[in-house]
């Protein structure tokens, strides 16, 4: 993809939307958050799904995960989920974190509404990714997991789209990179980050990647509790022992803007955010085998 890609403009403007329009949305800015989810759902019908809601209670509020399905037809009963969070840290408006996974996850359905597959292929927004709710059980991806396993689903992967639209060249941008020893020194790459369980999946994406995306991908296999990879949806899927990747740009490791109010959409880079996203299209296609 290039910066003339008609395809930056919907990821931009589905970010605007969220992020200029509607700003911060969380249980703190709750009519905010109610206004997002029924925009996600409104796109998702626009693309030709019937989106369904797992609706649940916190802090005498109702909140709603929100999932489209597309049946596989070779082993529809294994599944693969694309997960994103909605909510925003309390006043930030939530253009990168996570204003761009979510346009990746809409971008992505909207490839695949009409697609054959073989493998049944879940997109799912959560709500509540932020604190309060983070790593409870009142975390919206925490609650998806255990009725997948409550279910008795075979959720054989699921990828998680966290804060995914910023880039930096300038030499030590990427923060404890150790002078290039751990991660490179400039914040330029996606990283891909799994735990031991996940270890099969994060090598087949970042194959996948990086056979089809120009943007450099770093892998990262992390114990489930070690600090920042255990900080989003993914996690929810680790405790109910899926195997589940988180695709990032690190986050506080790089943006200088994360969980702020300056977490805005000018901020973005949208050539990087469209690369990152032909590439998870191409992952994508790969795990759940395209007929």
């Amino acid at each position: 993809m290039t910066a003339s890609d008609p395809y930056i403009v919907r990821l931009r403007e589905d970010i605007g939307r969220l992020a200029r329009d509607i700003g911060a949305r969380n249980v703190y800015h709750y009519p905010q958050l109610v206004e997002a989810a029924g925009l996600i759902e409104q796109w998702l019908r626009e693309a030709g799904y019937t989106p369904a809601r797992q609706e649940y209670e916190a802090k005498g509020r109702l909140f709603a995960n929100i999932e489209v399905e597309v049946r596989g037809i070779i082993a529809p009963e294994e599944v693969i989920i694309v997960g994103a969070h909605y909510d925003t840290h309390r006043r930030s408006p939530g253009a990168n974190d996570n204003g761009s996974g979510i346009a990746a996850l809409l971008a992505l359905a909207r490839a695949f509404a009409h697609e054959t597959i073989g493998r049944t292929l879940r997109f799912v927004a959560f709500t509540n990714e932020e604190k309060p709710f983070l790593r409870t059980r009142q975390m919206g991806s925490r609650v998806y997991a255990a009725r997948c396993r409550e279910r008795g689903e075979s959720v054989v992967g699921m990828i998680c789209l966290e804060t995914i639209a910023y880039r930096s060249e300038k030499f030590g941008s990427q923060h404890l990179s150790l002078f290039g020893l751990l991660a490179p020194a400039r914040g330029n790459f996606i990283a891909l980050v799994g735990n031991r369980r996940s270890r099969e999946l994060l090598a087949d994406a970042a194959q996948s990647f990086r056979r089809n995306s120009p943007v450099p991908c770093e892998t990262f296999t992390l114990p489930s509790n070690f600090p920042g990879a255990w900080s989003s949806d993914h996690w929810s899927f680790w405790k109910e022992d899926y195997p589940a990747i988180m695709v990032t740009d690190t986050a506080p490791l790089r943006y200088p803007y994360y969980h702020k109010s300056k977490d805005t959409i000018e901020r973005l880079d949208y050539g990087f955010l469209a690369a990152v996203t032909g590439g998870l299209h191409d992952v994508v296609a790969d795990l759940v085998g395209k007929v």
